[in-house]
C-alpha cells in the first residue's frame, strides 16, 4: 500500500491510500486518481510498484510529467518521500508503506524463458556463423514449412556445437541450443512469454526494455532481445507471411500471429528508442459468456439480455477504451448468431473467431511499395453489401466505413455489430457523428443522427477499472430523436464501491428499472419476453 498526497493548482490538500500495485492518474473517470484540467490527459501517468519500490512513468502525454522539476523521458524511481510530481499545476508526493527490496543491477546477460542466463556475445556469434553456413542457394527457406525449417536448423546448429564445443562454455548446451533457434527462426526470446498462457499482452519498447500484461497488471519482463537487429528481425518474420512490409517509406504495420494474437510494429525513424512491438494475445481457449461470469464483466441478466438482442437482430454498437476488451466482447456476441444466417466479417487484422457455417471473413489490406493495391475497411464493407449477408460484423470502425455500416444497417441488414473506441456511450454517438462526415460526404448534423438513431439499437461501453479487469460499464437503448438529440435509455450498469484490501474493485452490477422498447414491440408480437430481469434488487455483489 501507498499514499498519494496531491496538492492542487489553488492550495486545497487531500491524500489517496492505494492499495494495488498500480494506480493511474489522469481525466478520466477510469483512473484511481482523477485530475481536473484541458491539459491534463484522459491517462496521463500511472504509479506502479517494482521488487525495488515505487515508480512512474509518464503516458506519453503533451503536457508531460515532471519529478523534481525535469520532465520524464522515461520510467522513473524508486520514489522516495522527498520527491515531488508535477503534473499541469498540480503537485503530487508518494509515501510508500511498504518496505523496498534491494536488486542487484541486471548484467550483460539474458536469461531464457525461466531458464540458465545466455551471454549476447555467445548467442549472437552462433547466430552468425550459422548464417554463413546455410546455403540459401540451395535451400528455398521462404516456401519450406515452419517445423521443417526448425528442424533443419537445428540440425545445423547442434552440428556447429560439436565441432565448436569451446562456443557452449560454461553455459547449457540445451538453453543455448534452443536460444539460438528461436533467434534464427521463432521469435526469440519472447516465445516463452507467448506460450505462458498467463501472459495476455507482450510490449517491447526497445530491444532490452520489454514489459507483459499479467492478469490486467503491467510488469517488467525477465527476458530480453540481444540486439536491435534481432527485434527487427523478428518484426519482419511476423509481417513478411501477410503480405505486409515494413521499411522506412512504410515504418509502421499492423498484422497477426498464426493463432491469431494481433501485433502493432512500429521502427526508426518513428521509433526513437528503437524497433518497437506490440503483441496481444489470442486466447487459445474460445471464451465464451461463461467466461464473462466468471471473470467478473458481466452478470447473468446482462448476458441473457445481449444474447436474447443479438437472437433478435438487434444492431449493437460497442464501444470502449483500448485494451478494455471490445473484441472479445465482440467475438461473443457474434457466436450467438443463429447458425443458418449468412454473416460477412470486416476486420484491419483477422481477430474474429466465429465457427458459424455460412461465414465468410474478410481482411483490410496496405498499399504497396508503389503506393497501390490498398483495399481498404470501406472498400469491404460496401463490397460485402453484393455478397448477400444477413449479418456484417465489422471489428472496429474508424473513419468513413462507419457511414457504409450504418446504411447497411438501415436497408436490411439489421442485427448487425461493431466495435468504436469512446469512454462512454454518449461519446460514442459522438464518434460515430465524426467517423461519418470523414466519408467526405457534406451531410447535414441532423441527417446523421437520424441515420445513427435508425440504425444503432444498443450500446454496450466496456471499461477496463483500475484493478485491470475488464466489466461492461454500461448497457443502453438508442430509443429515438428529439430536438435533433439522440435518446438514450440506460438498460444495465456497474456501479463501483471502492476497492478491497488486496487491490480488487469492489462494485455491483445493477439495472435500472425500464423496458427496452423493443421488448414492448416483441409482445405486441405476440413472443414471449422475460422482463424480470430488468428489476434490480441491488443486492449482486462482484468480489
Amino acid at each position: 500500500m501507498f499514499q498519494v498526497q496531491i496538492e492542487g493548482p489553488h492550495g486545497a490538500s487531500e491524500t489517496w491510500p492505494c492499495t494495488a500495485n498500480e494506480c493511474h492518474v489522469g481525466k478520466s473517470e477510469e483512473n484511481f486518481i482523477v485530475l481536473q484540467g484541458w491539459m491534463v490527459a484522459p491517462r496521463h501517468a500511472t504509479i506502479y510498484r517494482e521488487a525495488r519500490g515505487l515508480f512512474i512513468r509518464d503516458e506519453g502525454t503533451r503536457a508531460g510529467t515532471a519529478v523534481n522539476g525535469a520532465r520524464l523521458q522515461a520510467p522513473y524511481g524508486p520514489l522516495q518521500n522527498t520527491d515531488e510530481i508535477a503534473i499541469t499545476g498540480y503537485r503530487l508526493r508518494i509515501r510508500d508503506d511498504l518496505p523496498t527490496t534491494i536488486v542487484e543491477p541486471i548484467a550483460n546477460d539474458v536469461p531464457v524463458a525461466e531458464g540458465p542466463r545466455i551471454d549476447f556475445a555467445v548467442l549472437r556469434s552462433l547466430h552468425e556463423r550459422l548464417i554463413a553456413r546455410m546455403d540459401f542457394r540451395r535451400v528455398d527457406t521462404a516456401h519450406m514449412a515452419d517445423a521443417e525449417l526448425r528442424t533443419k536448423t537445428r540440425d545445423l546448429l547442434e552440428d556447429l556445437l560439436r565441432e565448436e564445443p569451446t562456443l557452449v562454455g560454461d553455459h547449457d548446451r540445451g538453453a543455448l541450443l534452443e536460444a539460438a533457434l528461436n533467434e534464427v527462426v521463432g521469435l526469440g526470446p519472447i516465445e516463452g512469454l507467448l506460450e505462458d498462457a498467463t501472459v495476455s499482452e507482450i510490449m517491447v519498447n526497445r530491444f532490452d526494455e520489454i514489459f507483459i500484461e499479467r492478469q490486467g497488471r503491467l510488469e517488467s519482463s525477465p527476458v530480453v532481445f540481444s540486439s536491435e537487429h534481432a527485434v527487427r528481425s523478428v518484426i519482419e518474420r511476423i509481417v513478411a507471411p501477410l503480405g505486409r512490409r515494413i521499411d522506412e517509406s512504410s515504418p509502421m504495420v499492423d498484422g497477426r500471429l498464426k493463432d491469431g494474437s494481433r501485433v502493432n510494429a512500429v521502427i526508426p525513424p518513428v521509433a526513437l528508442k528503437g524497433p518497437s512491438l506490440t503483441i496481444r494475445k489470442f486466447s487459445k481457449e474460445r471464451l465464451t459468456g461463461a467466461h464473462l461470469i466468471q471473470f467478473g464483466s458481466a452478470d447473468e441478466r446482462i448476458l441473457s439480455f445481449l444474447k436474447f438482442a443479438v437472437e433478435q437482430r438487434r444492431s449493437i454498437l460497442i464501444s470502449g477504451g483500448t485494451g478494455s476488451g471490445k473484441t472479445t466482447l465482440l467475438n461473443i456476441l457474434a457466436s450467438y448468431i443463429p447458425a443458418d444466417e449468412r454473416i460477412v466479417t470486416i476486420e484491419d487484422a483477422a481477430e474474429l473467431r466465429l465457427y458459424q457455417p455460412n461465414l465468410v471473413s474478410l481482411e483490410a489490406r496496405p498499399a504497396n511499395a508503389e503506393s497501390k493495391g490498398e483495399i481498404s475497411i470501406r472498400d469491404l464493407v460496401r463490397n460485402s453489401l453484393r455478397m448477400r449477408p444477413d449479418r456484417i460484423v465489422v471489428g472496429e470502425c474508424r473513419g468513413g466505413e462507419a457511414l457504409d455500416m450504418l446504411q447497411a444497417m438501415n436497408t436490411g441488414h439489421d442485427g448487425s455489430l461493431t466495435t468504436v473506441h469512446a469512454n462512454t456511450p454518449r461519446d460514442a454517438l459522438a464518434r460515430l457523428e465524426v467517423m461519418v462526415l470523414m466519408a467526405g460526404l457534406e451531410l447535414p448534423v441532423t441527417a446523421i443522427r437520424q441515420q445513427i438513431s435508425s440504425a444503432i439499437d444498443i450500446i454496450v461501453q466496456q471499461s477496463r477499472v483500475t484493478d485491470g479487469s475488464r466489466k461492461i460499464t454500461h448497457v443502453v437503448e438508442v430509443t429515438g430523436m428529439e430536438n435533433q438529440v439522440i435518446q438514450l435509455q440506460e438498460i444495465f450498469f456497474y456501479q463501483q464501491a471502492g476497492v478491497k484490501a488486496d487491490g480488487r474493485v469492489a462494485g455491483r452490477f445493477g439495472a435500472s428499472g425500464r423496458i427496452p422498447e423493443f421488448y414492448e414491440e416483441l409482445v405486441e408480437r405476440g413472443l414471449p419476453v422475460d422482463r424480470s430481469i430488468f428489476m434490480d434488487d441491488g443486492a449482486i455483489e462482484v468480489l
